[in-house]
């Protein structure tokens, strides 16, 4: 073990220690809220009017900011990257400003009692459904996301936070090593440096290209081999916009543009390494996401006198935490440093619920680029991907959990996770289940649910039963990621909806009412449901339309990344020092295996999934067409899907070895029945509710299946 990681390592042990024995003091808090808009009532209708919901009545929306100021000598703070380097006010404290958006009854004694604290995704404001306004839920989205580029700077709209930016302790800028990428792009003579779908938030020391290296590649394989990689000379390149409206080579001064002299190739990849300057404080935004939700379920009123408008007549008895995809990570980075325990010791949130997300979001090191998705060189892949504490003996790296620091602080909310398929095959998910070894399931915590929706895209499909049948399937979506490309195979219609209604049923009454969900399902290596990802392993039948070969070697693995000696690989915090990272070694990856039309085994019942009308996948071969650099990779976390025959003749035509609707169901009605009996499964294992049940069992009456 590396010595900065033993330090670190013997810091966090005496840390929780301090967090067991200290006294509960004011350190780190929201010492003011600024409101900015009031709407009341909101949700208007479009015949005229407002919306009224359930015995709650009608609501308003509350938009404002919360300004904080964390101690950096507390522990619960010390755990901030350069939070000692940020500049202090005249208390000694770090300050920072973020944004809130809350959605609540007029008359708050009508509430239930229960507030939503979502994530937002990238900036995007988060509004709590209609669902929840029905039952009397309150709505809390707040900024976490500090690094201000494109949807995440302050704005009227979205949700942000501003962070400080660490200095030297003379005063003059921090600097070190950062790499971006475009991808994909051609035409004008000059393009942005993007990471996800914001902008590269750092920025260069100097604009002199003979202090950056900037390379064309032809080819990366997923596992990361690189071909034909060239340098491109200084004096053929700019740090500026040029083109249209900018005049051409070397263009206008840009300091998040690169102006190439010869234009943009698409079916290259292109690379910049340069000294970037003013790293942000990001791990302040994971303070500023506890503080916001702290004071608006505990506080009365700011240090000002100003109301907490939650506490007008009943304040929040509950709370859950949520997130999806990107949102999701940082909730379970939030939980993994420890944010559970507010400024007094109590606990921030009483459940949290990452969805679709199974890693933890990489923001808390100095130049994280936190819009990353895990595509080559990113973090968010270190250290313990599972909740309790397990060996990591590939990595070198000692027995760790997300849930260590508070199990010592005593302040672990009941935690829900669900995923699909995409998050397995594009998203790096299952070292969360059998850890790096992947070789023996990794126990779960009992305050922990896992539940597995098989088959599936990232958040589900948009359901439906027509969107399944040959002729009238959904068109090949394009592929999520930056600048990525197309999907060759049509849409993945299975749907997340009906089951993240269930989770969310029993997610409250667990919170609620102490009444505990359903138990996890997930597939697992103790029932012979994880195995290699290859076809063989898998016994992916050849399908039509589908090379003979895929989806072997197909998974986006885990790498094992250096990112040099001040980066602490068990908390993907401190310094990297290379950049880009080099790969150590590729981790082994499982998936679930299949049965004889190539859907998966295992996880929570879906209707569509088991009275299936094609082939659904977590994955999806990219096209190649003017985005080629992707061609025949997976389209990185998107799905797909093959329809099924309708007749044995048109099977038996196309070689699809899967029998036609026709020869499964017989009839309209033969398949009615496979979904009532599939409906009647999910219900009375808790992942259906009844009303939704009904409405799927009407709408495959009304589908044309067999028609």
């Amino acid at each position: 073990m590396n010595t900065p990681f033993r330090r670190t390592l013997w810091t966090l042990t005496a840390l929780a220690a301090v967090m067991l024995a200290a006294t509960p003091a004011t350190h780190a808090r929201v010492t003011k809220i600024v409101i900015d808009k009031k709407v009341s009532p909101a949700f208007a209708l479009k015949e005229g009017g407002f919306q009224s919901y359930g015995t709650a009545g009608q609501y308003e929306t509350i938009a404002g900011r919360a300004y904080g100021e964390l101690d950096p000598k507390d522990p619960r703070n010390a755990v901030i990257q350069d939070i000692q380097l940020a500049p202090k006010n005249a208390n000694g404290k770090v300050e920072y400003v973020a944004s809130f958006f809350l959605v609540k009854p007029i008359d708050m004694s009508k509430a239930s009692g229960l507030m939503w604290h979502d994530v937002p995704n990238r900036g995007r404001r988060v509004v709590i459904p209609g669902a929840e306004r029905s039952v009397g839920d309150v709505g809390l989205s707040s900024g976490w996301q500090g690094d201000n580029a494109g949807n995440t700077a302050p704005g009227p709209d979205n949700d942000w936070v501003t962070v400080p930016i660490a200095k030297n302790p003379d005063g003059s800028p921090i600097t070190g090593q950062v790499f971006g990428r475009i991808i994909n792009r051609s035409g004008a003579s000059s393009q942005p440096i993007i990471v996800q779908t914001n902008p590269l938030p750092y920025k260069p020391l100097t604009r002199d290209t003979t202090k950056a290296t900037l390379v064309s590649r032809e080819h990366e394989t997923i596992d990361g081999k690189v071909t034909g990689e060239r340098a491109i000379a200084p004096s053929d390149w700019a740090w500026a916009k040029c083109g249209g409206e900018h005049p051409p080579f070397p263009g206008t001064p840009d300091d998040n543009h690169i102006c190439l002299k010869n234009g943009f190739d698409a079916k290259l990849l292109y690379q910049i390494v340069f000294t970037a300057k003013d790293p942000y404080v990001l791990g302040a935004g994971y303070a500023a996401f506890r503080d916001v939700g702290s004071f608006f379920k505990y506080a009365k009123q700011d240090d000002a006198g100003t109301a907490n408008p939650l506490m007008e007549q009943s304040g929040m008895k509950w709370s859950i935490s949520r997130g999806r995809s990107q949102s999701g990570n940082f909730l379970r980075g939030f939980l993994h440093f420890g944010f559970t325990q507010d400024e007094a010791g109590r606990p921030v949130h009483d459940g949290a619920w990452p969805i679709i997300a199974g890693r933890r979001i990489g923001m808390n090191f100095r130049w994280a680029q936190p819009d990353g998705v895990l595509e080559l060189y990113q973090v968010g892949s270190e250290g313990p991907q599972w909740w309790g504490p397990w060996p990591d003996k590939v990595r070198g790296l000692p027995a760790r959990g997300i849930l260590d620091r508070c199990t010592a602080s005593k302040t672990c909310p009941k935690i829900i996770e669900h995923f699909g398929a995409a998050e397995v095959w594009g998203l790096k998910l299952t070292p969360e289940w059998v850890g790096t070894s992947a070789d023996v399931d990794v126990p779960i915590p009992a305050n922990v649910r896992r539940y597995y929706i098989p088959s599936s895209a990232h958040g589900g499909g948009s359901g439906g039963f027509n969107t399944s049948l040959a002729g009238s399937t959904l068109p090949p979506p394009s592929c999520t990621g930056n600048n990525y490309g197309t999907g060759v195979l049509a849409a993945n219609p299975l749907p997340h909806d009906e089951t993240y209604a269930a989770i969310r049923h029993h997610f409250r009454n667990w919170v609620m009412n102490n009444t505990a969900p359903p138990p996890n399902r997930y597939p697992t290596l103790a029932d012979k449901q994880l195995v290699d990802a290859n076809k063989q392993a898998m016994g992916f039948p050849t399908l039509p339309g589908l090379p003979a070969t895929i989806p072997s070697n197909f998974i986006n693995p885990v790498l094992d990344y250096d990112f040099g000696p001040q980066f602490n690989y068990s908390d993907a915090s401190g310094v990297p020092t290379i950049a880009p990272p080099k790969i150590k070694q590729v981790l082994r990856m499982l998936v679930p295996r299949v049965n004889a039309d190539g859907n998966e085994v295992g996880g929570v019942p879906v209707v569509l999934h088991d009275a299936p009308l094609g082939t659904y996948l977590g994955w999806n071969p990219t096209a190649g067409g003017e985005k080629p650099f992707h061609a025949g990779k997976n389209c990185n976390y998107t799905g797909g899907m093959i329809p099924f025959a309708r007749t044995q003749a048109e099977r038996e035509a196309s070689k699809d070895p899967r029998p036609s609707l026709e020869e499964r169901y017989g009839s309209h009605e033969g398949y009615l029945n496979v979904v009532r009996a599939a409906a009647d499964t999910a219900v009375k294992s808790g992942f259906l509710l009844p009303a939704d049940a009904d409405k799927l069992i009407k709408q495959a009456m009304a589908s044309n299946v067999l028609k």
